[in-house]
């Protein structure tokens, strides 16, 4: 009874931190808290996301969102792929002002295929976004969530670190079963006009 309590506020209290950050309490949490438990899960965050939260500065959110979508599609975790996806269309929405070409509405088409189908998938998807030093990114992705390669730079450490630390959370989203896609793991899911000019321009390409 005392540690279901304790799960409950556990929950809570990481809720409230999320919705700080990104304005939503995403439905993982209360799958993470129950996996690892409560002070597991505290640990886990603090051990993680002021790193996280680092490389987002260093790497910018694009690429550390990128990173995300990538890592997640070939753990076959949807959640962690939309969560990530949907950051990076808003993200690129504000910054270029038009849609991104890979539409997070279509990524459960995208999680049995392999990793040589994925990069060349998303690699074209970035050269139509303008994005053509990201498609090497990708490269760099695939490489170290498959074990095919290590880090060689400060870089490639920081992906490292996503590759482990996205890892934990799509093994745990994938045994939860299906969780319910949610908003944008970014502060730009705050953005209430960026997010109504992303809802109507796609509206408008159906």
């Amino acid at each position: 009874m005392a540690g279901r309590a304790l799960n409950r506020v556990t929950v809570r209290l990481l809720h409230a931190g999320c919705r700080t950050m990104w304005g939503f309490e995403p439905r993982m949490i209360p799958h993470i808290v129950e996996a690892m438990g409560p002070g597991g899960a505290l640990r886990w965050f603090a051990a993680n996301m002021p790193r996280y939260l680092v490389t987002m500065q260093v790497l910018g959110g694009i690429r550390t969102h990128l990173a995300g979508m990538v890592i997640s599609l070939y753990n076959g975790c949807h959640y962690c792929a939309y969560g990530h996806g949907y950051a990076l269309e808003l993200l690129y929405l504000r910054q270029k002002g038009k849609l991104f070409p890979l539409d997070v509405r279509t990524l459960d088409e995208w999680l049995e295929i392999g990793p040589r189908q994925l990069t060349g998938r998303m690699q074209a998807v970035l050269r139509d976004a303008g994005m053509h030093a990201e498609a090497l990114w990708v490269d760099a992705t695939v490489g170290l969530v498959s074990g095919q390669q290590q880090p060689v730079d400060g870089a490639e450490v920081r992906l490292a670190h996503l590759v482990s630390m996205f890892g934990t959370m799509n093994r745990i989203a994938v045994e939860a079963g299906c969780i319910d896609a949610d908003q944008a793991q970014n502060p730009v899911n705050k953005d209430r006009a960026v997010k109504e000019r992303h809802a109507a321009l796609r509206a408008a390409r159906v």
